[in-house]
């Protein structure tokens, strides 16, 4: 699978779809093992498979049909084509984690010149639309750096779209932002299904809301992604009555957004289970390693909120924002030109995707 990664910050996106990959394979080598291994008993159990001189087991053709598999496995891994940043502070941090192709400003990019991919992701910023409501689709994006993405969409036709922004977009201008973005891609071809999703329901201790959403390019094979959550649960209203069949059907078209954007429709929020995870000992199984039920509030490029410690006050440190998001230790803290200062690593932490969140999506769809 080829992707492009939009809007990429620091690799948020590359990194869960590395770390789904990397889940899935680990998964298909283990089946396959087993699955060798129980032949190979079979075979030794009913004295078939056995060299006639030496009486030592052969390797059948379905072994090395199996050998074969193993190496596929890494051959379908997924394949970044590029990404668009234009944060210097960003880019360095990508740039140092990952050996992609830089395209730089997305307003720039000549869709023409872009490899064929399969899926598009990105965290677009969210701009007032000056003429959202007028029902006019593509026309509407204009001037925002939605339609920027919309115009890549419109060139290369991605088979999936993967789409973040915050929650507020749902009801942003009484839901015509919402509508005119539903209504463009499907315009471009496009079904789209959304959930809202928080990251402390995904391993982290953030309580971080986002709407996430993904389109389908129809004639292609339709991914059931949404919901996700315990049990999967449909999508309810806040109010706790079901929602109608078009939202339960998890894959709407812009005539069905219309009639569910006041942002009603929202994921059941679930309730993590047991103590949270320390961010101190993030590995920790044990009580003495962990922090009672404490949730962070959502991060923010300006790092305002702060923690307990000791009882004490303080700000959060920014290797505990990194862990907050779900990415590994210092992942900012140095980029391909020096060091980096703790308040852009700040800024950056506050602007990425929940890493967790991302792999969560990305198993689900190769589930489906």
């Amino acid at each position: 699978m080829k992707y492009l990664d939009l809007f990429s910050g620091i690799g948020g996106f590359t990194l869960g779809i590395k770390q789904a990959y990397e889940t899935i394979r680990d998964i298909d080598v283990q089946e396959k093992r087993g699955g060798e291994e129980t032949s190979q008993r079979e075979l030794q159990k009913d004295g078939e498979g056995l060299h006639p001189i030496s009486g030592e087991t052969t390797i059948s053709s379905d072994n090395r049909d199996n050998e074969h598999a193993h190496r596929s496995i890494d051959e379908g891994q997924p394949t970044c084509i590029g990404f668009s940043e234009i944060d210097k502070y960003a880019t360095q941090v990508y740039n140092k984690q990952f050996n992609h192709k830089n395209y730089g400003d997305i307003t720039k990019i000549n869709p023409e010149e872009l490899p064929d991919f399969d899926l598009l992701v990105g965290g677009f910023p969210c701009q007032s639309f000056s003429i959202a409501g007028l029902r006019k689709g593509f026309e509407d994006t204009r001037g925002t750096l939605f339609f920027e993405i919309a115009r890549i969409i419109r060139e290369k036709q991605p088979r999936l779209l993967l789409l973040e922004n915050v929650k507020g977009l749902l009801s942003h201008d009484k839901g015509n932002t919402f509508f005119t973005i539903i209504s463009t891609l499907d315009e471009l071809g496009y079904d789209c299904q959304w959930q809202v999703l928080n990251s402390k329901n995904f391993g982290v201790p953030q309580n971080r809301e986002r709407v996430f959403i993904i389109g389908h390019l129809r004639g292609t094979s339709r991914p059931e992604v949404f919901p996700i959550g315990e049990n999967d649960q449909p999508l309810i209203t806040k109010g706790g009555r079901q929602a109608s069949d078009a939202v339960v059907s998890r894959t709407l078209t812009a005539t069905d957004a219309k009639m569910h954007l006041d942002g009603t429709y929202v994921a059941p929020v679930i309730t993590p289970k047991g103590d949270s995870i320390n961010l101190s000992v993030p590995n920790s199984k044990t009580r003495r390693g962990r922090v009672g039920k404490g949730i962070a509030q959502t991060i923010d490029t300006g790092m305002q909120q702060h923690t307990l410690d000791n009882s004490k006050i303080r700000r959060l440190t920014p290797k505990e924002c990194e862990r907050l998001q779900g990415f590994p230790d210092d992942w900012t803290i140095e980029g391909t030109e020096g060091l980096i200062s703790d308040t852009q690593r700040y800024k950056m932490c506050g602007n990425a995707v929940t890493v967790n969140v991302v792999k969560e999506i990305m198993l689900k769809l190769d589930k489906s």
